[in-house]
């Protein structure tokens, strides 16, 4: 018998709240594990249990759904269950699973599980890999495939459909994304602070709540970024 995907719902309306929980209840392989009115809850019950799957509404007062995806961060899956299509953009450059638009119908609910049942094996294996401490990744670079040591990294820039790798002594221009890098980099090690900037976290030598400096340069902390940003360094 498999195992069953926990989650749990993120909302602050109370109808869209026992809607969803309905839902849940009509797929096997899930297993609901709390409600949750606010992010704040939320933040409170994933650092105490391991859930696989947020049910994550995007417009909820004090900390959105965005900011709230940013904090999950790769250590989850999220589903976005929400009525303002505006967001939609923004929720997918998050890597989130899929975008749901209240009101929710079951089938397409139904869909949007299934898309983490599938991907269930390969979070299973990133898993396993992250436990083997992996210290490198390989990088596609001037026509072949290139170690780059995470110890080496300075950060990364993205600039139009070029990413630059900024290292110790080198800089390592790929065309890959700036997500498909985001996903090969441990996560204890490495922040986005910004839609064209990842940093190391062990290169910073200072920051604020606008800039964070590394090897003397100063790189922005977007607005959007700025929330989990900051949260995250302060537990450092």
């Amino acid at each position: 018998m498999s195992k069953k995907i926990t989650c749990i719902i993120v909302d602050d309306e109370p109808i869209a709240r026992e809607i969803i929980t309905s839902f849940v209840a009509k797929i096997p392989n899930l297993e609901l594990l709390s409600t949750c009115s606010n992010a704040t809850e939320a933040i409170q019950f994933m650092e105490k249990n391991t859930v696989d799957l947020f049910f994550l509404d995007i417009n909820m007062p004090e900390i959105t759904g965005l900011s709230l995806a940013k904090i999950i961060g790769q250590k989850s899956k999220v589903i976005f269950t929400t009525a303002y299509r505006d967001y939609a953009v923004d929720g997918f450059n998050l890597n989130v699973v899929d975008y749901l638009l209240k009101p929710i119908a079951f089938e397409r609910f139904f869909e949007a599980v299934q898309k983490v049942t599938k991907s269930n094996n390969t979070i299973t294996t990133t898993a396993k890999e992250e436990s083997f401490k992996k210290e490198f990744m390989f990088i596609r670079s001037d026509r072949k495939m290139i170690k780059i040591n995470f110890n080496e990294i300075e950060y990364i820039e993205s600039l139009g459909d070029y990413v630059k790798i900024f290292l110790n002594q080198t800089v390592i221009v790929t065309r890959e994304t700036m997500n498909n890098i985001e996903n090969k980099l441990p996560q204890n090690s490495f922040i986005r602070i910004h839609r064209s900037y990842i940093v190391s976290l062990n290169k910073i030598s200072s920051y604020t709540n606008e800039f964070i400096e590394i090897n003397k340069k100063a790189l922005p902390i977007s607005r959007s970024y700025k929330e989990s940003t900051l949260q995250k360094l302060a537990e450092v």
